[in-house]
């Protein structure tokens, strides 16, 4: 693939990123019509989850040594998918408590995440650098004036690492469209997920070309390895306890 067509592209970038996450909120509406939950605090929950996700995916990447104004940082400043996603669980767990909803929404959220982020993706690899080069014939070459607007390299097949999250998060979505009624508890979709999605973009990460902070690992590596350990231990948890199959009208 020669070049990007949209590089650096901020509108287009932000149309794929509104549209996963209204084509999100639509699957949203008919789970939860599936499974019979008519809680209204549950599109409260749902909005917390928008906009704390939207907060933390800037603020939790702030360089507070930069000199730039709130609107710079909010339109223009650094954005990231895992602090958006921690932003997004606060903002559903506040939503939950201020509103006394206690029942589980794990199940509920999960698939509607991977499908909002399997379009959203598509914004980043039309616009954003891709990745680091590959060695082989696959890759996005940048002409010379967006690698420089990018950071990266002109002339070279780069990873399509935003491809390769694309894949993934359709196919965990396709997967937790089949297993969605099977897993032993209310929650342990969400568990399953995220767990998947924070070792496959551990490794991922070794093929975006983010700055290397130590040791050969990215910022997004060290904040993974911290978490992975309590990841993993849930994951377990959820196929080693006893089993028993969702049904419908159960609290997700």
């Amino acid at each position: 693939m020669i070049g990007l067509p949209f590089a650096g592209d901020g509108l287009v970038h932000g149309l794929f990123m509104g549209l996963g996450i209204s084509i999100a909120l639509l699957f949203y509406a008919y789970e939860k019509r599936r499974r019979g939950l008519t809680d209204p605090r549950l599109w409260t929950a749902a909005g917390f989850a928008i906009a704390f996700g939207a907060i933390g995916s800037r603020l939790l990447t702030w360089d507070f040594t930069r000199q730039a104004s709130l609107e710079d940082w909010w339109t223009y400043g650094d954005r990231s998918i895992l602090a958006g996603l921690v932003g997004a669980w606060l903002g559903v767990h506040l939503g939950k408590r201020l509103t006394g909803y206690r029942e589980s929404t794990g199940d509920l959220f999960a698939p509607s995440v991977a499908l909002a982020m399997s379009i959203g993706r598509v914004g980043c690899l039309l616009t954003e650098l891709p990745g680091t080069p590959t060695g082989g014939g696959w890759g996005i070459v940048l002409t010379p004036a967006q690698a420089a607007l990018l950071g990266g390299r002109a002339g070279i097949g780069l990873h399509p690492s935003f491809a390769y999250e694309i894949v993934f998060h359709a196919t965990a979505f396709a997967l937790m469209w089949r297993f969605r009624d099977r897993l032993p508890r209310p929650g342990d979709l969400f568990i399953c997920y995220v767990g998947a999605y924070a070792m496959f973009r551990f490794g991922v990460e070794f093929v975006r070309g983010n700055e290397v902070l130590w040791l050969g690992m990215s910022r997004p590596q060290w904040f993974l390895l911290v978490m992975l350990p309590l990841l993993i231990r849930r994951v377990r948890q959820v196929f080693a306890g006893p089993r028993y199959v969702v049904r419908k009208g159960r609290a997700a």
